[in-house]
């Protein structure tokens, strides 16, 4: 049985259940990155775009499954005011090098910016040559899924042209879907879209920087009392703390460095 058979959480016929959009459910099957790959098979035709634009080692990071205990740990450790993880041992964060190395974004370049003053429409019409309806957009948002819907399946006869619209539309959604999601992950911000006029161009920006200062202010707003949830790319934080902690780091069938000691004959719970 295929994945979204098997994982896909919509009601068969949408006619009766009329709140869906708005239900928890329809986030079920969204969980970032795992959604977006089962959602968008790249088209191989469009690898050289992806790769040119700079962000085909995103996509072959695949899906890592999120381990949540330990996000929420490293949340309840950061503090806003220096920006770094207070641990026993002392105050760790998570720098340019590592984005570089665990994501291979570029660190150096332009800053990632731009305007949020935005026709939505004519703008999709011009990078993407589709107009999304009103149900796909929200604010200057788009739904990723419609985007995979339009743009995921380029035809056989697709040209240059065509085949860097598909491109655009991918790497959209793979910033909505992994680099800078919400914390449903379903819609992408218009705001990047002018960045990806030229994909050659594209890649000399420092996207590396921008999504290390989005995980930043992510973290920020985690840590506060008020807020029981976070966005942003979790995936960099869990892969930089199995580089960087041995606490919650997943046994890859490496032997220890060190053989552990044994327990002390009182806190072996088996023992009458």
């Amino acid at each position: 049985m295929a994945f979204r058979e098997l994982h896909d959480a919509d009601p068969l016929d949408p006619s009766v259940l009329l709140l869906q959009d708005r239900h928890r459910s329809h986030f079920v099957d969204t969980e970032q990155m795992r959604a977006f790959l089962s959602q968008w098979r790249m088209d191989p035709r469009i690898r050289p775009y992806v790769i040119r634009a700079g962000f085909y080692g995103i996509y072959r990071l695949g899906h890592i499954i999120i381990d949540w205990p330990l996000i929420t740990c490293l949340v309840e450790r950061w503090r806003p005011e220096t920006h770094t993880f207070h641990v026993p041992v002392g105050e760790m964060t998570i720098t340019l090098q590592d984005v570089a190395i665990i994501l291979g974004l570029r660190i150096d370049g332009p800053a990632v910016t731009g305007t949020c003053v935005l026709d939505v429409v004519e703008l999709c019409g011009e990078l993407l040559e589709v107009t999304p309806p009103a149900d796909a957009l929200r604010g200057l948002t788009i739904s990723i899924r419609w985007l995979c819907q339009q743009l995921s399946t380029p035809g056989p006869d697709a040209d240059k042209v065509d085949l860097e619209r598909s491109a655009r539309g991918f790497i959209l959604a793979l910033m909505g879907s992994f680099l800078f999601p919400d914390k449903k992950g379903v819609h992408v911000h218009l705001c990047f879209l002018p960045l990806l006029w030229d994909l050659t161009q594209t890649s000399t920006y420092s996207w590396g920087g921008a999504v290390l200062a989005h995980t930043y202010r992510e973290l920020c707003r985690a840590s506060l009392d008020h807020r029981c949830g976070i966005s942003g790319c979790i995936t960099l934080i869990q892969l930089w703390s199995w580089e960087r902690l041995h606490l919650g780091r997943p046994d890859f069938g490496r032997s220890a460095p060190y053989p552990a000691p044994p327990l002390p004959h009182a806190l072996h719970d088996d023992d009458p």
